[in-house]
């Protein structure tokens, strides 16, 4: 790869494309280096996100050390396209939605740019509220308070605090922001290791403690209708003796007449089988209607969240190989928005090898790391906590497990390095890419801090607050709506330009980037659209349902290939 730094030789103040924030980046102003970069990763992926990522393939059935693979490969494969595409930061010294010109045309980027926009605003309102929970968590260790109701207005001051926090480091500027990434980063780094000794010391060993995955993986209650039968399977948490943690337990039954019976508490066994009792509602439960209600507790009578379960087929336990492309697919999704703006962070490098080696360095070990840090946490709490009866009762957030400390010093100081975590993801990945593209809407009224603004109200509006529990599931989709645009922007810096910008062009609303006046890409719309429609078909043909576990795969090869065979056929002509 040519990597010479080009430096822009013309005065284009007066271009209504160009702004000073969206200008290149000159190169004695470029003052992050391998380790900034490194650092960077490092605070974005240490956030509550990260932390609880293995818990949702472990529930799914994964083992632990599935998991880990699968996040490792994921965010190795992440990071390729994150240096592909930081090369023209460092090249050029110009962010995304600049970069994005040469491509799309000079307001076509603005359909992907406010799309990638639009997703951070979301996660930047999440972070947010995450963030003032922590001062808000603080606040009731100071006053002794028990932080009801769900929301109070308590908890808005204090989402409003954290949101003002973020304001001051958008209005600093990017210097503050390394500043920032480079405090935080040895620090989280240190925290992880620390919560690993102290859980596994609290506990009695590290291997003691890394037993207990494999139970966090079994569903607390699975019910099986066997000849006839209505069978329960029973499994409640194990001591490190290999005796329950449960003593009893109660099922809840639907009857015919439409009211419950309780069987009252029983106890613990491997199996159980439902009594062949006329009132009871078979027809009901064999039809998925109603559930059995199950609820474990101990001898000192600790009880258990209670567990609806319906009837479910036999199968021999072990995920299928579709299971491990879908969390594969997941897993890339979560930084598939970076990967396309990551050159508004690499224009402030002035080496490639930096670069390279910085996000290499930071993104993959951060995101293993922290999420063996919850792993390993959240094994621990099965031991050391005598009330995490089941599977579904470990606290595998962050805030679930601070809500157990007794000690208001330890919620106060481990609140503070959640809020560090916090601002450091928010800032990097959710501001930068944000403001950028809004200031690319109208470069010479919406600078970087107005679009930073934006972002922050935008941040409001959406009501993280609702949002919260939904936004994970929009990972996939994500990833299949932007992996074309990433396919497009590869191939067409790499195979159709051979990374020779005009560098000038992209600042001059007349230039090739025009596209012969339409100031979009046609060739570039038709490979998007055809790239998004093959990732997500599978989500309504159940027949193609590979295209949508394979999403951000699929979008990547389909709209590079289509964008170069149109762009290659435009060229001979």
């Amino acid at each position: 790869m040519n990597s010479e730094i080009i430096e822009l030789a013309e005065d284009l103040s007066s271009s209504p494309l160009y702004s000073a924030d969206l200008a290149p980046v000159p190169k004695n102003k470029r003052t992050w280096n391998m380790w900034s970069l490194a650092a960077l990763w490092v605070g974005m992926a240490v956030c509550i996100p990260t932390y609880i990522l293995a818990s949702y393939m472990i529930k799914s059935g994964l083992s632990w050390q599935a998991s880990l693979i699968i996040i490792g490969l994921a965010n190795i494969l992440v990071t390729i396209p994150m240096v592909l595409n930081g090369h023209v930061g460092v090249k050029y010294g110009i962010p995304f939605p600049v970069f994005g010109r040469a491509s799309f045309g000079i307001t076509g980027i603005h359909l992907v740019s406010i799309l990638r926009a639009v997703v951070a605003c979301g996660w930047f309102g999440v972070q947010t509220w995450i963030g003032g929970l922590a001062f808000y968590a603080i606040w009731n260790s100071l006053t002794g308070s028990d932080g009801t109701p769900e929301l109070s207005i308590g908890k808005f001051v204090c989402f409003g605090l954290f949101w003002l926090v973020n304001m001051y480091f958008i209005w600093k500027g990017t210097e503050s922001i390394k500043w920032l990434e480079n405090l935080s980063a040895p620090i989280l780094i240190i925290i992880g290791v620390v919560l690993i000794a102290w859980s596994a010391n609290k506990a009695g060993g590290f291997g003691i403690v890394l037993d207990q995955g494999e139970q966090l993986g079994k569903p607390s209650v699975v019910m099986h209708e066997i000849n006839g039968a209505i069978m329960l399977q029973l499994n409640p948490l194990l001591n490190p003796d290999g005796s329950n943690k449960a003593a009893e337990f109660q099922v809840s039954v639907p009857l015919n007449d439409g009211s419950r019976k309780a069987l009252g508490w029983i106890p613990i066994l491997n199996k159980f089988q439902l009594p062949e009792d006329p009132e009871i509602d078979k027809g009901s439960l064999a039809a998925g209607k109603k559930p059995v209600v199950v609820q474990f507790r101990t001898g000192e009578t600790i009880k258990s969240s209670i567990v609806n379960v319906s009837i479910t087929k036999l199968t021999d336990g072990s995920p299928s190989f579709l299971s491990y492309i879908l969390w594969l697919t997941a897993m890339v999704g979560f930084w598939a928005t970076m990967s396309l703006s990551i050159s508004d962070i690499t224009r402030y490098a002035s080496r490639q090898k930096d670069q390279v080696a910085g996000q290499f360095l930071g993104l993959p070990g951060a995101m293993v790391l922290y999420s063996f840090v919850g792993i390993f946490v959240t094994c621990a709490t099965v031991i050391n906590f005598k009330d995490i009866l089941i599977a579904d009762d470990a606290p595998w957030d962050p805030v679930s497990l601070l809500a157990k400390l007794e000690s208001p010093t330890l919620v106060i100081v481990s609140q503070i390095f959640m809020i560090m975590a916090t601002l450091t993801t928010n800032i990097a990945a959710n501001v930068i890419a944000p403001a950028n593209a809004f200031s690319n809407l109208s470069p010479k009224k919406i600078s970087f801090f107005g679009g930073g603004v934006i972002t922050g109200f935008i941040g409001i509006i959406i009501c993280p607050w609702w949002l919260l529990n939904e936004i994970s599931s929009i990972l996939i989709f994500v990833s299949g709506a932007l992996g074309p645009v990433l396919g497009i922007l590869v191939c067409d810096y790499y195979l159709i330009k051979k990374t020779s910008l005009n560098l000038a062009a992209l600042y001059k609303i007349d230039s090739e980037y025009a596209y012969g006046g339409r100031n979009f890409n046609p060739f570039a719309m038709v490979a998007l659209a055809a790239g998004v429609l093959s990732a997500l078909i599978g989500y309504w043909i159940p027949a193609l349902e590979i295209f949508y576990h394979l999403s951000w795969f699929t979008g990547v090869l389909v709209s590079g290939g289509i964008y170069y065979l149109l762009m290659k056929s435009k060229i001979k002509q």
